[in-house]
């Protein structure tokens, strides 16, 4: 799941005073606008540019190329994505660009503090093919999946019929978690933490992998069980570690949420390039579902209550 960064806050006093004073100006203003749509023979929304001073080419959805598919991702970040092209995530880019007629370019960044800043803020491209649902710092789409962090153990073990972190078989066990991650607050309310094995969040992937460790970790009995984001400790179970049971956290009823909605992220005010990718993954959703499960995403309801396909 993506690294959020803060974007800072809105002008809200700026908004609350300008409501004030524009409520005075608008009848003026509406009259002469309405005069000048009427008297030049542009398009009424030209005209409207022209007299708010605001350049005609100056749409936000006009930064989005027209010629490429031009995708921010990670160089190093299996499952997810690569430079050799071997992630998930590469796949359902290259499905995108095959649907649109258009060759893939990647701008490469590391997943860490300043990805979508360097990357799709600064304007180098255009698409984030994974987002959770909800922060401000893109314009989502439409999701295309609906995942959960996961309790990963020994398929044959004493923990396999865990599925949520209150079970008392838990108690007393060295679980590998990733500091600071959601179900870190689950887990120090069940009294958990002390025993935990923490990994580091914010890594950049090219010298550090946080959840191949984790796993190593398990294979060797260093931890007794491992919590991982779904999409990623799902595929890296089904690569490298099939003795391993995935098992989505769904049953937690207290905050915070341990299910996400993953969307594709866009510029924020790129509402034309959004509706297009809307459409294109409504179209093409079993497409993107064969590649999610093939390389082992554990998918949800759009609930997030049970596997995909199951009510």
């Amino acid at each position: 799941m993506r690294v959020l960064e803060d974007d800072g806050r809105r002008g809200l006093a700026d908004r609350q005073e300008g409501r004030h004073s524009a409520t005075s100006q608008n009848r003026a203003f509406s009259s002469r606008w309405k005069q000048l749509a009427r008297t030049l023979s542009w398009p009424l929304g030209v005209a409207l540019t022209i007299a708010m001073g605001i350049p005609a080419g100056a749409q936000t959805s006009d930064l989005v190329s027209h010629t490429e598919l031009r995708v921010c991702a990670d160089p190093a970040n299996l499952p997810l994505s690569d430079k050799a092209g071997a992630g998930y995530e590469n796949r359902l880019a290259d499905l995108v660009a095959a649907k649109l007629e258009l060759p893939v370019a990647y701008t490469w960044y590391p997943m860490a503090t300043g990805f979508v800043r360097n990357t799709l803020r600064a304007n180098r491209c255009d698409v984030i093919m994974g987002y959770a649902q909800g922060h401000e710092l893109v314009l989502n789409t439409n999701h295309y999946m609906t995942s959960a962090y996961t309790l990963i153990v020994p398929e044959n073990g004493d923990l396999a019929d865990v599925t949520t972190l209150s079970d008392p078989k838990l108690k007393g066990k060295r679980i590998g978690i990733i500091a600071g991650s959601p179900p870190a607050s689950h887990m120090a309310r069940n009294g958990l933490i002390a025993a935990a094995k923490p990994y580091n969040l914010t890594v950049d992937r090219r010298h550090e992998s946080p959840a191949l460790d984790m796993l190593s970790d398990l294979e060797e009995g260093e931890i007794d069980a491992a919590i991982l984001w779904g999409p990623i400790g799902g595929p890296l179970v089904k690569q490298d570690h099939q003795s391993f049971q995935v098992t989505p956290l769904i049953g937690e009823t207290l905050p915070p949420r341990l299910v996400f909605r993953i969307t594709m992220g866009v510029r924020q005010g790129e509402k034309v390039w959004q509706r297009k990718l809307n459409s294109l993954i409504r179209r093409n959703q079993g497409e993107i579902n064969d590649i999610l499960q093939e390389a082992g995403v554990p998918l949800l309801n759009d609930m997030g209550t049970a596997p995909y396909g199951e009510k």
